[in-house]
């Protein structure tokens, strides 16, 4: 008998998209009227105001290119998230090369041991 193995995620969000895109043919499309609202700085949706408009069902095309579309549309050719991805990419590898040679754990080891007695210091420091 073979153990189960959590899915992966992205498996798990590929699920979900394909998940959606099928509620798309199923749940009726509709809006709400929105106005200005000059307190919060935004528009808000007017309550009662809710009608059926047409739908926009995604298919099995619109489920392969939304991972895509997220970071670069290719309608539009505008930039989703790919400047957000970028900067998580580059933050993952420069954490990953710092763990790996040590650095991180030798840095602690250095303020915990100039800071006997005062350990409460600690947390400040390395949440910073």
């Amino acid at each position: 008998m073979t153990k189960f193995k959590f899915p992966s995620a992205y498996t798990i969000l590929f699920v979900l998209i394909a998940l959606v895109a099928a509620l798309s043919w199923i749940v009726p499309a509709g809006k709400y009227e929105m106005t200005m609202n000059e307190a919060l700085g935004k528009e808000v949706p007017v309550a009662g105001t809710y009608k059926l408009v047409e739908g926009n069902p995604q298919g099995i095309v619109d489920v392969l290119l939304a991972p895509i579309d997220g970071l670069y549309n290719h309608d539009t050719y505008e930039a989703g998230a790919i400047d957000v991805s970028l900067f998580i990419l580059i933050i993952g590898g420069f954490l990953g090369i710092v763990t790996k040679t040590g650095a991180i754990d030798a840095g602690i080891e250095r303020v915990t041991d100039r800071l006997r007695g005062r350990e409460e210091w600690m947390i400040p420091i390395l949440m910073a």
